[in-house]
């Protein structure tokens, strides 16, 4: 009992520390452009904002379409065809300029961090392949992620996306506020998973289907998305999907040892084809 109030008052105190750290960190956030305010708009209503890499306009997206594609060609074909459940093939690119330039363009940034209200990290990028699937499991379940209480990944399709290659989908913010009966129905549930993830079955007696927004769109397309906070998850596909995964957080995020995975050893690493191997930016 004791040890149990101690925990609690140990994360009122970090809660409280962080709503601090924001309200300091207010005055330095740095200025949006009308379009950008636009995006941070979307994001604190819904939590995702889907926009493309035309529309966004960076110089370094041509260049990381080439290393992508390139890296795509390069991946070992996989072993795992007679499983049923096939773990997606995720290699870790953040160290190739390419990826890297694009994960620190300036303006994409600045967006993030407006949203996060922190001096931010970037941690890496991973290729990822998902793979056809029968049935919901892993990633395909909805779920939230925990590294931080607030985090921002970035997901770029790098081939068309329609619903048989399984589009990203999410539950708008506005419809899981804090302390709702919607937030709490549903968190509950992903406790008792032990946030391992609940299926569509769970989820419909709360938020029916006709609420929850899919992301189609062709190669190129960008989703800008909270995954603490918007309740989300891959589809079952019948073809496969590749994307890219860019990862962000405060800095420090509250949990670290939950970010090591975009630099670290845990999936196959791209080796360094040049000086910038570093991993973190704050501004």
């Amino acid at each position: 009992m004791f040890d149990a109030i101690k925990r609690k008052i140990a994360t009122l105190s970090s809660d409280f520390e962080y709503y601090l750290a924001r309200w300091k960190h207010s005055k330095n956030l740095p200025a949006l452009a009308g379009s950008d305010r636009n995006i941070l708009k979307t994001l604190k209503k819904d939590g995702v904002y889907v926009t493309n890499l035309a529309d966004l306009g960076f110089d370094s997206s041509s260049e990381l379409l080439k290393a992508a594609h390139h890296q795509l060609f390069q991946m070992e074909n996989p072993t795992n065809e007679h499983l049923d459940e096939r773990l997606p093939q995720i290699y870790t690119v953040t160290g190739l300029p390419e990826f890297y330039a694009w994960g620190v363009e300036k303006r994409l940034l600045n967006i993030i961090e407006n949203y996060i209200g922190l001096p931010i990290a970037f941690h890496g990028v991973h290729l990822r392949k998902d793979f056809k699937s029968k049935y919901q499991f892993g990633t395909l379940l909805w779920h939230s992620d925990a590294e931080d209480r607030r985090i921002i990944k970035i997901i770029i399709y790098l081939n068309d996306v329609e619903e048989k290659t399984g589009p990203f989908q999410y539950i708008p913010r506005s419809l899981t506020s804090l302390f709702s009966w919607n937030y709490f129905q549903l968190y509950y549930k992903l406790w008792k998973s032990g946030y391992m993830g609940i299926d569509d079955e769970q989820v419909k007696p709360v938020i029916p289907k006709s609420a929850w927004k899919s992301c189609p769109g062709p190669a190129g397309t960008v989703i800008i998305v909270d995954t603490k906070n918007a309740l989300h998850h891959g589809t079952v596909r019948t073809e496969d999907r590749s994307t890219l995964f860019f990862c962000y957080t405060a800095n420090p995020p509250e949990r670290p040892d939950l970010c090591t995975q975009y630099w670290d050893d845990t999936y196959p690493r791209i080796e360094l084809q040049s000086a910038s191997d570093a991993v973190k930016v704050s501004n």
